[in-house]
């Protein structure tokens, strides 16, 4: 299975080098396809040196469209049989991408979630945070009749025909609960892993907000009725 790695990245000047290295370092991935969603600090003079790099691609948006829009552009342009989400920040190991893969290599299911909560390798996010994941994930399953543990999870693994002929509307994080909605509407199987994480705050620069939960959530109530 060629395997591409997709990144989208807002100001993250900080991080970007680091996960980059870690990404590589992994030594299975064919293709990364960073995704600079309109960057206003040095995160782009940072993107033009690792262009150079065979397996990195660059693909740039004039102006921030959100995490989701980054995401779509990512996909559309990925050349991979099998896809996997990877945020710019330093949250999420890619060390776990062999756990990832393994269901699908093994013809288990075509889709994978990283589940933060099915490990004791993990440290829990900010109370709200953990709350709201837990708030969503419980509505997804009692919508979507599902038995998930980490519905907003990033690390997403999926072989690229589950998202063929797919439309994602989403623009910025309500990519999470729209992707879910309309897998788990087609029937496809979703295959949790357990992952470890290391949750960043705000002052570290994370950027969802409570705003963010309301759309996710009426997200998934939306696709449940509507295509």
């Amino acid at each position: 299975m060629k395997l591409s790695v997709i990144m989208p990245v807002f100001n993250e000047e900080t991080t970007l080098q680091e996960i980059t290295a870690r990404v590589q370092a992994v030594g299975i991935v064919d293709e990364l396809v960073i995704v600079d969603d309109g960057s206003q600090d040095g995160t782009r003079a940072i993107l033009q040196e690792l262009a150079k790099q065979p397996d990195i691609r660059v693909i740039s948006h004039q102006r921030n469209s959100g995490k989701g829009a980054a995401v779509v552009s990512g996909i559309q342009a990925a050349n991979g049989d099998v896809l996997i989400i990877q945020d710019a920040d330093l949250e999420y190991d890619p060390n776990d991408y062999p756990k990832l893969l393994a269901p699908i290599a093994a013809g288990k299911c075509d889709v994978v979630y990283g589940s933060r909560f099915a490990s004791t390798d993990t440290q829990r996010p900010m109370l709200l945070s953990w709350l709201a994941n837990l708030t969503l994930t419980l509505v997804t399953n009692l919508l979507y009749r599902a038995k998930l543990t980490d519905m907003e999870t990033c690390y997403k693994a999926f072989r690229r025909q589950v998202v063929a002929g797919m439309t994602i509307h989403a623009r910025r994080f309500e990519f999470e609960p729209e992707f879910t909605a309309k897998i788990l509407k087609k029937g496809i199987k979703i295959v949790e892993v357990p992952i470890s994480f290391n949750p960043r705050r705000y002052s570290e620069g994370k950027k969802i907000n409570a705003w963010d939960g309301v759309i996710a959530l009426w997200t998934l109530i939306k696709y449940r009725f509507v295509d």
